[in-house]
């Protein structure tokens, strides 16, 4: 048992320690949401057997917890998190998932897990057996994995991704997070070797290998679907998002998205394609240059508007909108599910636009919502959570039950 005072430590856009207590109550939080969430009359395409790859944060865990607690779905979340070690908490996506598993074992849902390297062959082969245990066949496959680094299952190699532009250095401006500073930044262009390597990362050549692996173990259903999830954003992060290394591995996805649909339609009459989503804060978005400015600018605007959304809220519309009815869903010109018009409204876009230019160190605060940023970044390791006494001390020795029989 190791009981202490947990007080946030953190390096720019790294938080190294978690909260157990504020995770708890981020992920009942979010529970909650998904409960009150409006349904769609017809539910009859509701999943109800659901991997979800990368389900310990962001989206991924939002998508968990409208599966389960917004339909009843059986769920199977894969994650790779760092578990405590003495005084040393355990990451944030570890306590979310120990909370989540104990609620959904109080309200008598199934929920699984597998903590390991989804990238590799042997965390393939743990996620088919609980699958085939307790899960087949799964209708429904989210990917939502965001890592930097990954090694080859087939070759061992090993790939590191990048935050480059392409074709030439990238100027812009962007907030500095521990000195709350806005400054110039540029960015070199990428070598081609980096892109390749952001592309093996994060485009969809592993999203590929668990499909093909769950369809070679005959353990997907009739009709089964698979979503890989992906952002485009604004004029202003293309250089660096749409236009750069990321943007890139993005195009390979969509490849994939159109292969696996193709197979997925031909043999199981199912479907596979890209849901984009709205920016929001995340450890992965605030190390991206230029990104923390724009969300705190677009925070402020889209909460003007009253239409902000945080991922729960995005996953619960996704579930209602597109994966629980029986009608088919509405898509853009490249078959992709849009759930980031609410952010790029023509008004939320031409205002955000307006605002960045004018934005300094000594405004910053007042032009922005750099505070809800801040807040909600603090939130994402359990910190700044209401309710909880950061002066107590708590438990950080938590257990991550075995995943159900």
């Amino acid at each position: 048992m190791s009981k202490q005072v947990i007080k946030r430590r953190s390096r720019g856009f790294i938080c190294v320690n978690a909260h157990p207590e504020g995770c708890r109550r981020n992920v009942a939080q979010q529970i909650a949401v998904a409960q009150k969430a409006p349904r769609d009359a017809v539910t009859a395409n509701a999943p109800r057997n659901v991997l979800i790859i990368g389900a310990s944060t962001g989206y991924g865990l939002a998508s968990r917890i409208a599966a389960a607690w917004g339909y009843s779905a059986r769920t199977l979340g894969v994650f790779f998190e760092r578990p405590p070690d003495g005084d040393k908490t355990a990451s944030a996506g570890y306590y979310n998932t120990a909370a989540l598993a104990e609620r959904a074992a109080s309200d008598g849902l199934y929920a699984a897990h597998v903590n390991g390297d989804a990238f590799s062959d042997e965390c393939k082969r743990r996620a088919i057996e609980i699958i085939r245990r307790n899960l087949a066949p799964v209708d429904l496959i989210l990917y939502s994995l965001a890592s930097p680094k990954r090694v080859h299952p087939r070759t061992g190699i090993a790939y590191a991704s990048v935050l480059k532009p392409i074709g030439r250095a990238f100027n812009s401006r962007t907030v500095e997070l521990d000195a709350e500073k806005v400054m110039d930044v540029t960015l070199a262009s990428a070598a081609e070797n980096e892109i390749a390597d952001t592309v093996a990362v994060m485009g969809g050549e592993d999203w590929g290998m668990w499909i093909e692996a769950l369809a070679g173990e005959n353990l997907l259903a009739q009709g089964a679907r698979t979503l890989a999830y992906s952002y485009i954003g604004p004029e202003l992060t293309w250089p660096i998002y749409r236009d750069g290394t990321i943007g890139r591995a993005k195009q390979d996805l969509e490849q994939t998205a159109r292969a696996l649909n193709q197979m997925l339609a031909g043999k199981l009459g199912g479907s596979a394609c890209i849901a984009v989503n709205k920016a929001v804060v995340t450890q992965a978005s605030a190390a991206i240059p230029v990104v923390p400015l724009y969300l705190s600018l677009l925070s402020r605007v889209m909460g003007a508007k009253s239409l902000d959304e945080h991922p729960i809220e995005q996953m619960c519309r996704l579930f209602s909108d597109f994966l629980a009815t029986g009608r088919p869903h509405a898509a853009d010109a490249a078959g992709r599910i849009r759930l980031d018009d609410r952010e790029m409204r023509a008004d939320v876009q031409s205002e955000v636009a307006a605002l960045f230019p004018q934005v300094t160190t000594e405004n910053l605060r007042q032009i922005t919502d750099f505070a809800g940023f801040q807040r909600e970044f603090r939130n994402l390791f359990g910190f700044e959570i209401a309710g909880v006494d950061y002066e107590q001390a708590f438990e950080t020795d938590v257990p991550l039950a075995d995943s159900p029989a």
